[in-house]
């Protein structure tokens, strides 16, 4: 019997541009979500996010299903699929794993970290100085972001990297708000200036002690923050 193999050559072909599509869009409304363009609860229609991102329903679908197994987006039957709301009480136990694993990234990059690499942590630590004194929340907050995924990156562990990177993802709403709290940035620069210097002294019991410390502060603001405070999110 003859067999249609240009066929399935051409399925399978299909399949994997479908596949890489799904990811892409996947990205897209992962920024989308952690960025606020799409508010919590806000539904996502396969058919406007196909027409805005210019690619077929199908990859659309794989897109949600991705970001539905993250976390990001939940799906109801009948009614589609909408962004995730992340309760506080859920962030703050976002932020007690995130203890416990970026202590462990801490501590590794501490025993890992060579002098260039050491000397770009403290060029992080000398720009969120200058942000702070500034005045400049936004850009304070993006050095934040860029400080814990360079700890994380020279730790070496990447099953930890990925999955605090979810968790970041999940949370970081509640995290951007907490920094634009008055006063905030000044609580937690001296933190993480702390960290900086353990991991640059590859003093690993005391960069996790500071880590440790740094995110029970945050968890600490998250606690004290309430019903009507405006971080709900």
């Amino acid at each position: 019997m003859a067999t249609n193999r240009g066929g399935s050559r051409s399925q399978h072909t299909a399949g994997s541009r479908e596949r890489g599509a799904g990811g892409s869009v996947a990205a897209a409304i992962r920024e989308g979500i952690t960025s606020g363009e799409f508010a919590p609860e806000q539904r996502l229609v396969e058919a406007d996010l196909s027409a805005r991102f210019g690619t077929s329903r199908s990859a659309v679908r794989s897109a949600l299903l991705q970001l539905t197994e993250e976390g990001l987006v939940e799906r109801e039957q009948n009614r589609g699929a909408r962004v995730r709301a992340v309760s506080l009480d859920e962030a703050v136990e976002i932020c007690e794993v995130r203890m416990m694993l970026e202590g462990l990234c801490a501590a590794k990059a501490a025993e890992r970290v060579d002098d260039a690499q050491s000397a770009e942590l403290r060029e992080i630590g000398d720009r969120m100085q200058r942000l702070v004194g500034e005045g400049d929340v936004l850009g304070y907050s993006e050095a934040n972001q860029l400080l814990h995924r360079r700890i994380r990156e020279l730790s070496g562990q990447h099953t930890a990297g990925a999955v605090l990177e979810r968790l970041r993802a999940q949370s970081v709403r509640h995290q951007f708000r907490l920094s634009l709290q008055p006063g905030r940035p000044g609580v937690s620069l001296p933190e993480h200036l702390a960290i900086i210097d353990a991991i640059g002294s590859h003093d690993c019991e005391a960069a996790e002690r500071a880590m440790r410390t740094h995110l029970g502060s945050v968890i600490g603001a998250l606690k004290e923050v309430t019903p009507g405070g405006g971080l709900r999110v």
